[in-house]
Parts: C-alpha cells; structure tokens; sequence
C-alpha cells in the first residue's frame, strides 16, 4: 500500500492499493479469525466482523438510500451498522445485500482504520453524526466502478473488498474451473462468454451473494473485453 498526499477531504493522505493488496489483506484476514473455508462455500462475513473487529453488527435506520455505516475511534472500528429496512424485508436478494454491505463496511475497517490514529477527532468525508466519526455508505452495488461514487476513492476500495471478503479469488477459481478453456499459444485459461452466464448464477448460489455481485468478480477476474483471459 502506498499513501499520497492529498489535498481534498478531512485528511491529508490517500492510501492506494491494488487490486492484489486488496485480495491479500482480505484473504488473509479471513485465514487470521478461521473462516477462510477449504472448499468453494458461503463466508460467515457477519462471524468475520465480530471475530475481526471484536463488535456486532447492529441494524438502525440510518434514513433514505444508506445501506450501512462504519464508526471509527482511536482504536479502529467502533462499531458496524446495517440500514434496518434491509433487514424488515425478508427476502434472499436482501439477506444477500446485507451480507455484500456487511463485507463493504468490513472493508472500510480493513483498509481505513489506520486513517484515524491520530485523527479521531475528525468526521469522515463530511458525515457529521452523534456518534463520533463515521463513513455513511449509500446503495452498495457491489461495484468497484459504480457511478454513483463519483470518484469517492474510500467507496471504490470498500467495494472492492467486497468480492474479495464474500468470493475469494482462489476459491472462485477452484468453483469455475469447468468453465475455463486453454487459449492462445500459452494455454491461458479463459473464461467461455457462452457459459458465463451459468457461471455467474453458480457462484451467486455457491457463495451466496446476489448475482451482480458474482458478474462483477467474474468480470474484474476475467474481463469480457480481453477475450475472458484471468487477470493477474
């Protein structure tokens, strides 16, 4: 991870990572707290936020068009919360939406905490609460290139923990692997564009995150504008 000066937002460095770093921290932490499964499965992403930054998530109403919060002290994550209305509503693509907001807000802890050390004072990206500094999230996709964050840098990388939290790359492999064709004078793996679809409704049950959530993996791993070729 590298950090670069910044001149817009309360703080004045602005971490980068890669997509490998993202999958790296997030795997590992998983391996950390146990929950890193042998075989391609569902993660317990709320096991993994009580195990990881020691709280509970909590459901709250946090008003119109945000999905969850993360809350920040000096000691990292405070606390986690998921709008109430997406728990209300008792339906599969829901429970899935909790479960991708869960792992959004897991990877604002991941990658942000360390943000506060030495601010604790200051409210995050202009969000001004009682409850102290905060990252208000609003309609979570699943997309690391959602238009609706208009560049929001924190948003982009919070998703992109997403697919890494809920569908590891090694495990997704291991889970496609019967749609994966050799190519090319190398023999690269690519993915076949006829059974993408399949392969997108069998991850989305597999590990049970909506299927946008799986298009998106299976899109960042293998991009339909290189032929389906694995992105390393």
């Amino acid at each position: 991870m590298r950090s670069y000066r910044s001149n817009a937002g309360p703080f004045n460095e602005r971490p980068y990572y890669t997509a490998d770093e993202i999958e790296r921290i997030c795997v590992d932490s998983l391996r950390v707290v146990g929950l890193y499964p042998d075989s391609p499965e569902s993660i317990r992403i709320d096991r993994f936020i009580e195990k990881r930054f020691k709280v509970v998530p909590e459901y709250e109403d946090l008003g119109p068009g945000v999905l969850g919060m993360a809350k920040f002290g000096n000691n990292g994550v405070q606390g986690i919360v998921v709008a109430k209305s997406l728990d209300d509503e008792n339906s599969k693509t829901n429970e899935r939406r909790i479960r991708s907001t869960l792992a959004h807000e897991g990877g604002h802890g991941l990658l942000h905490a360390h943000l506060f050390a030495f601010a604790a004072d200051r409210l995050l990206f202009g969000e001004n609460t009682p409850s102290g500094p905060v990252v208000l999230c609003r309609d979570i996709s699943g997309s690391a290139k959602s238009s609706k964050y208009s560049g929001q840098w924190w948003e982009l990388q919070a998703n992109m923990a997403i697919g890494s939290l809920l569908m590891p790359r090694a495990l997704v492999l291991k889970a496609i692997s019967k749609y994966l064709v050799p190519s090319g004078q190398l023999g690269l793996n690519v993915m076949s564009q006829e059974k993408r679809g399949d392969a997108v409704n069998e991850l989305a049950d597999l590990f049970d995150v909506n299927p946008i959530v799986a298009s998106i993996r299976i899109g960042e791993m293998f991009p339909e504008n290189r032929s389906g070729q694995m992105s390393l």
